[in-house]
C-alpha cells in the first residue's frame, strides 16, 4: 500500500513537472510522456516527426523503460542515429491496468536515475 502511494506521488511529480515545461501546464498523458522519452533517448529535440516516426519514438521509450526489467537489450545505433533494441524476453499479458502501472512504475524510475525528481 505505501509503495504504490509512493508510486502515485512520484507520477505526479513527473507529470506535472513535465506537463510544465513541455505542455504549458496542460497535463499530459501518459502516451505523450512515452513519446517525450523517446524524443529524448533519440537524441533529435528540435526535430519534427511525421506519424510513423511518433510511432518509433514511442517504440525506443519502451525498449528503454523495460531494459532494466530484462525485456529488451539495446543493440545498437543506426545509421540514421536511431537506437535498436532486441527482445531477451517476450512481455507478460497484463490486464490494461496493470501496463499502466508497470509502464508508470518504469517512467518513474527512469526520471529518477535522470534526476529529474527526487
Amino acid at each position: 500500500m505505501i509503495r504504490d502511494e509512493e508510486l502515485k506521488n512520484r507520477w505526479e511529480r513527473v507529470q506535472t513537472q513535465l506537463s510544465k515545461q513541455f505542455a504549458d501546464g496542460e497535463m499530459m498523458d501518459l502516451d505523450a510522456i512515452i513519446y517525450l522519452i523517446g524524443v529524448q533517448e533519440l537524441g533529435q529535440l528540435h526535430k519534427k516527426f511525421k506519424k510513423d516516426h511518433k510511432i518509433d519514438l514511442m517504440h525506443i521509450a519502451i525498449c528503454k523503460l523495460l531494459e532494466p526489467y530484462g525485456y529488451y537489450e539495446f543493440d545498437y545505433v543506426d545509421e540514421d542515429g536511431w537506437p535498436h533494441y532486441k527482445i531477451l524476453e517476450h512481455l507478460p499479458v497484463l490486464k490494461a491496468g496493470e501496463q499502466s502501472i508497470m509502464m508508470k512504475e518504469a517512467i518513474v524510475t527512469y526520471f529518477l536515475e535522470k534526476e529529474y525528481i527526487k
